[in-house]
């Protein structure tokens, strides 16, 4: 007797193949976030061991050619992550991260080494608690989009005003507002993670951009945590 497969089956079969589990997918974000972070600080600081930390800033122009280059980075990989490769949204996650940290090497000569660990060691509670939180909690968070943005601007706003006119009193109460913010935005961006897997289930491709995005914005999370904690307690050298 001839046995044939039913083509629908054939389909089944080929989803079941491509599909990965939910917690391969989180390890995976969680996995280019770290390597991100770590890139980030050993880069900084082999900077800052071999002196050349202080050639790079003696170009008055570097730094805001350097955040720009991020920005351009962000930019690129948020509107063309449909077209771009793996290997592409990969090679900027790392070039951003190599870039953080030449801008990042600047913040860390300002601080004493031990308000730098205790800092990311706080800052890695903080960011752990709140993305927990987002990986269990089953509310929908896409409406909270806007608020987010709305807060991003509002605070970026502010600091600028603060930085304009000397108001050393609304920077620390900023510092605090910032520090929440990013706190809460660690929640919405880790739940986020949960939801572009339900959305590109099943393809493949996809879902490794999307861990690799997801990760990107869950280090800039980590990052300003980090340096909003060290502004507010950290001790200048």
């Amino acid at each position: 007797m001839e046995y044939r497969t039913d083509p629908a089956d054939l389909s089944a079969l080929e989803l079941e193949k491509n599909r990965s589990p939910l917690y391969k997918h989180v390890a995976k974000t969680y996995a280019w976030m770290f390597l991100g972070l770590a890139l980030t600080f050993t880069t900084a600081y082999a900077l800052i061991a071999t002196g050349l930390v202080w050639f790079v800033f003696m170009a008055w122009w570097l730094p805001l050619a350097l955040l720009i280059g991020e920005l351009v980075l962000v930019g690129f990989l948020t509107s063309r992550i449909a077209q771009y490769s793996v290997g592409k949204v990969k090679a900027i996650f790392i070039g951003y991260s190599l870039l953080s940290a030449v801008t990042f090497s600047a913040v860390l000569l300002m601080y004493q080494a031990q308000s730098v660990i205790l800092a990311f060691g706080v800052a890695a509670v903080f960011f752990g608690t709140m993305a927990a939180f987002g990986l269990v909690t089953k509310r929908d968070v896409s409406g909270f989009r806007w608020v987010i943005l709305a807060g991003l601007i509002a605070l970026l706003v502010m600091q600028l005003v603060a930085t304009i006119f000397h108001l050393q009193g609304l920077d620390t109460v900023l510092c605090f507002v910032g520090l929440a913010l990013f706190m809460g935005i660690t929640t919405y961006d880790a739940k986020r993670t949960k939801d572009y897997y339900y959305l590109f289930e099943g393809n493949a491709q996809m879902l490794d951009k999307m861990a690799i995005y997801s990760a990107l914005a869950l280090y800039l999370d980590f990052m300003n945590i980090f340096l909003y904690l060290l502004r507010l307690f950290g001790k200048r050298k």
